[in-house]
């Protein structure tokens, strides 16, 4: 059912194929991070997976299924490298999500919790520092060439992901099961100084309490903690971008690198 005896003229097979590379290499462009963000041209992200699928479509052209003639099978074709390249993008993007997480424990550990600011990445609020380290993170990937990596780590999919096959839908679900631990795991290591400093901080404030019960300590500390916080991470900045940058590619390298 649903023949289309004309489909080979009306659909070249070379533009079929393209057709397939390009909707997996723009679905996983749509969340990859530094070209998925809201404030990314669409125009600019379409011309760029464009540009990009015909870069990788000769890579690509051995391991691509023939033209299937009914239309249900080329739907689930093009519906499975969907599947496929919002899964690549996905994982990205919860690996990032480690930057907001832990911009809210700095928050919470340094009464800026509810100091909110539109974060452009997410397009909503967030923390402040949440939304700094996004920014700084994603600058420091764009000058350190780790977004080359993730562009590669699409192309080469096509080792792991061969299309046309059955989806491991499994697999799919304990990687980002995996991904999710590993950025929650980011996001306390990134916190860590502030978690300590104001944990002994607090405890310390505990102490002059019991002192000067008459005296609003936690009110009259608030500024000073404010102070506190802003200087850890003046101190502590370079170190938490390391840490949640050597994580990243090598989380990267492990998942989604042949």
């Amino acid at each position: 059912m649903f023949e289309i005896p004309l489909l080979q003229e009306l659909l070249p097979v070379q533009v079929f194929g393209l057709l397939l590379v390009f909707v997996r290499i723009g679905a996983a462009l749509m969340l990859l991070p530094g070209i998925g963000e809201p404030y990314v041209a669409a125009r600019t992200r379409l011309m760029l997976a464009l540009l990009i699928s015909l870069i990788a479509f000769p890579l690509a052209a051995p391991g691509l299924p023939a033209m299937p003639e009914r239309v249900p099978e080329m739907v689930l074709l093009i519906l499975g490298e969907l599947v496929i390249g919002l899964f690549l993008g996905t994982v990205t993007r919860l690996l990032m999500s480690a930057l907001v997480t832990a911009g809210m424990m700095i928050a919470f550990s340094s009464s800026m919790a509810n100091a909110l600011v539109m974060d452009p990445t997410s397009a909503q609020q967030g923390s402040i520092a949440g939304t700094f380290l996004t920014l700084v993170a994603l600058l420091l990937i764009f000058a350190l060439d780790i977004h080359h990596l993730l562009l590669t780590a699409v192309v080469e999919s096509y080792m792991l992901f061969p299309p046309g096959q059955p989806l491991p839908l499994g697999d799919f679900s304990d990687v980002v099961a995996r991904v999710v631990s590993q950025a929650f795991l980011l996001a306390f290591q990134i916190s860590a100084p502030f978690i300590v400093v104001s944990g002994v901080f607090y405890l310390g404030l505990g102490l002059l309490a019991r002192l000067m019960p008459q005296m609003q300590i936690f009110f009259v500390a608030i500024p000073l903690q404010i102070a506190l916080g802003l200087v850890v991470m003046a101190l502590a900045l370079p170190v938490m971008l390391r840490v949640f940058l050597t994580g990243f590619e090598s989380t990267v390298v492990d998942l989604l690198l042949p």
